[in-house]
């Protein structure tokens, strides 16, 4: 168990083992962050070592008031939702057109047969559309509200909530049919 407290003040001294420490401690569970939100490892990675940059940048900010995983976690984040706003394969609108139609009808939930583990679940949600997979990673991941996530990704409430149930409602859509076929065909995006 590392000392949060020392390990920050060593990094903020510059002491190169320290900041070796800091990563090595995070940087797996922060990996996961990232991937999340992105389509690719390598596009992870990038998002990874720029969040860690700026973790350093800012790190005489955190205050040692909360836990120290939890504050780097947001820039993680931060860090991945700007990496989708300017980066041409992750650029969005997040009113979707007609084309996603057919998979958003309301289903019922909680099919108590059904068995899930965590790689599948974010196998699945990695399938969905950029900006379902933004929102529903924000909403239900990291539980930020809808009018955070409106805030954070330019949107209206409205279109974070609509959006966050039209992933919800493709995911379940998807875990049914994975229920009655194992080899759940992937979903192609256009």
């Amino acid at each position: 168990m590392i000392n949060e407290h020392q390990l920050v003040k060593d990094c903020l001294k510059g002491k190169p083992i320290a900041q070796k420490a800091l990563y090595e401690h995070f940087s797996e569970q922060m990996m996961g962050v990232c991937y999340r939100y992105t389509k690719s490892v390598t596009d992870a990675e990038d998002v990874l070592q720029e969040g860690f940059v700026k973790v350093f940048h800012y790190l005489g900010q955190f205050r040692g008031e909360g836990n120290l995983g939890a504050w780097i976690r947001r820039i993680m984040v931060t860090t991945a939702i700007n990496y989708l706003k300017k980066n041409s394969p992750y650029q969005y609108d997040l009113s979707f057109n007609s084309d996603h139609q057919g998979f958003m009808h309301p289903v019922s939930p909680d099919n108590p047969e059904m068995t899930l583990d965590a790689k599948q679940l974010v196998d699945l949600v990695r399938q969905l559309p950029p900006g379902y997979q933004t929102i529903f990673n924000l909403h239900a991941i990291e539980g930020y509200t809808h009018v955070e996530i409106s805030a954070i990704l330019g949107i209206h409430e409205g279109t974070s909530r609509s959006q966050y149930a039209r992933a919800r409602n493709l995911l379940i859509t998807w875990l049914q049919k994975e229920n009655e076929n194992p080899k759940l065909v992937h979903y192609v995006r256009s």
